[in-house]
């Protein structure tokens, strides 16, 4: 009764159009969500960019650069639509639509996700100042819910985010490399605190574009031990 109260109250929205999403038990529109660009095949066996070519094994980036992330999942190509939602759900307090993105990861990935059996979930770190401008940090509440539907523990704040850094999206690979330089730093006590060796880690994030994010994380992450390190993303930009 209480859910059917708070459902009038609070009808759900879809987190693609923001309208009540219908019908009623939906997380989304299903108009909208059947037209949502989902990673399909060709993609990239490092990152999983969607790929023009059928006989390409790896996007441009991947070709040019040695990352040292193991792999990566994304859930959708990242379009106007996905780029609208996820600047709701992080800059707006839309924290809701998390339950949307969860549950498309979930439908993804979940059996992969415990093949994979990482030791332990960890979202990637917001510097302070954005998390008190905002409240919280996106991708730590879609690294929760992932972990939750996994069976994987979550280590909010093995990472932490040492420097304010300027906006990605507004800078170049090299300038977006510079930028990311001494950003993170490894928290010794929440390892000690997880209490058991951790070899394989699962990174979380809202948005892949360059792999500048995932790629500095991932040498903290090496540089302290850990063996395997992979990513789940929401979104991903298109390869070439």
């Amino acid at each position: 009764m209480f859910r059917e109260i708070l459902d009038i109250i609070y009808p759900v929205r879809c987190p693609l159009c923001g309208d009540i999403a219908v019908p009623k038990g939906n997380k989304s529109c299903p108009s909208c969500k059947a037209g949502l660009p989902y990673i399909q095949e060709p993609s990239c066996m490092k990152c999983s960019k969607p790929l023009e070519q059928e006989e390409k094994e790896y996007c441009g980036d991947c070709e040019r650069k040695a990352y040292h992330f193991d792999r990566g999942y994304a859930v959708w190509a990242y379009n106007d639509t996905m780029k609208r939602s996820i600047a709701n759900f992080k800059y707006h307090g839309r924290k809701e639509y998390a339950a949307f993105y969860i549950e498309e990861v979930a439908a993804r990935y979940s059996d992969r996700i415990k093949r994979m059996k990482p030791d332990a979930i960890v979202p990637v770190p917001v510097h302070r100042s954005k998390y008190l401008e905002r409240g919280y940090n996106q991708a730590d509440i879609l690294a929760r819910g992932i972990g939750k539907m996994a069976g994987v523990p979550v280590i909010s704040d093995l990472l932490l985010r040492n420097k304010k850094t300027m906006p990605q999206k507004e800078l170049s690979d090299i300038e977006r490399l510079k930028n990311l330089m001494g950003a993170f730093l490894w928290n010794e006590a929440a390892a000690r605190r997880h209490g058991r060796e951790l070899v394989r880690l699962l990174l979380v994030d809202d948005i892949y574009t360059t792999g500048s994010t995932i790629e500095a994380c991932t040498n903290i992450l090496k540089s302290r031990g850990v063996s395997e390190v992979y990513f789940i993303v929401l979104c991903i930009g298109r390869g070439f």
